[in-house]
């Protein structure tokens, strides 16, 4: 798949890889943040060609259908400063550590026009809105938008790339409080797995033969009868990577609705993920820095009632 953007809209071009299904859903596998329903509205509009030529939501793709879509750029009214409050954990004149909620979007897109962290963090930054790029506001990193804790906002570009050195070098120590089904054996361990894209479903991650390189560690810190409290640290950063790693493993993340069990009691709003601590070396001093999020008062709840059960 390949993508260009120029300055009035993003083409995305790929290839089909599997048979029968129907050009929207097609669209909406492969186009992060694009829904069937807009994928309907730019076939409609003619935004879309098969083969170079159009068509229609109802067609059914065949392998090696190559496939252009046309998207419209963002009115630059999507990404204005909003009025959203921020538990901000850390703040100087160079960079941010804000403690995301769970059900936050990181960065605006296609059916997540407001309410982001980046409208948020305009709000109480508003001059850093180019840092990084449109739509960007100096956010170095991401977390999905039902995994709560820590993300690292920069509040000018030498800031932000000193970070994305970091992280590209795996020199930033990310630390995740996960709760997973049954009890997690062995009680510490590295997950060494490839991930890509899931051939039948493009909106979901696997464990895959010739994916990316992953490596997550682990250690469980808390045994109940039906479930595990784990620690646990990516070396990499894989899309989804922790929640895949542990899904494969056998060992899912509690209320995880792609990776997880359907049935289950103990969380519906939600996914047990959050990213509980987070280490690296302050670029305007050279200190090493470590900061903390406790967890939200939803998932101590879990907790706590796991216990008494016990």
């Amino acid at each position: 798949m390949s993508e260009e953007q120029p300055a009035t809209e993003t083409i995305v071009s790929f290839t089909v890889e599997i048979d029968d299904e129907r050009l929207d859903s097609t669209i909406a596998a492969h186009v992060r943040d694009l829904s069937r329903a807009a994928s309907q509205r730019l076939i409609k509009d003619g935004a879309v060609t098969v083969n170079g030529r159009g068509s229609k939501s109802s067609y059914r793709v065949s392998v090696g259908d190559e496939i252009t879509v046309h998207i419209p750029a963002k009115p630059p009214e999507q990404t204005l400063p909003e009025d959203i409050p921020l538990d901000i954990i850390y703040e100087d004149e160079t960079l941010l550590v804000v403690n995301k909620p769970a059900g936050m979007v990181v960065h605006p897109a296609l059916g997540h026009t407001s309410g982001t962290l980046v409208n948020a963090v305009l709000g109480h930054c508003p001059d850093i809105a180019e840092v990084g790029g449109a739509d960007r506001a100096g956010i170095v990193h991401r977390l999905d938008k039902d995994t709560s804790g820590l993300i690292l906002v920069a509040k000018d570009d030498e800031t932000r790339a000193a970070l994305q050195r970091q992280f590209k070098r795996r020199q930033v120590t990310k630390t995740y409080l996960a709760l997973v089904e049954d009890q997690m054996q062995p009680r510490e361990g590295i997950i060494e797995a490839s991930i890509g894209r899931n051939k039948r479903q493009r909106k979901k991650m696997a464990v895959v033969k010739h994916g990316r390189e992953a490596r997550t560690m682990y250690r469980a810190v808390e045994y109940f009868d039906d479930h595990t409290l784990l620690e646990v640290r990516p070396h990499t950063g894989r899309t989804h990577q922790v929640r895949v790693h542990l899904a494969w493993m056998g060992f899912p993340i509690v209320g995880d609705s792609v990776y997880g069990r359907r049935r289950q009691r103990l969380l519906k709003s939600r996914h047990f993920l959050h990213a509980a601590s987070l280490r690296f070396t302050h670029p305007a001093t050279g200190e090493e820095v470590e900061f903390k999020a406790p967890l939200p008062p939803e998932l101590d709840a879990v907790l706590k009632r796991l216990r008494r059960g016990r």
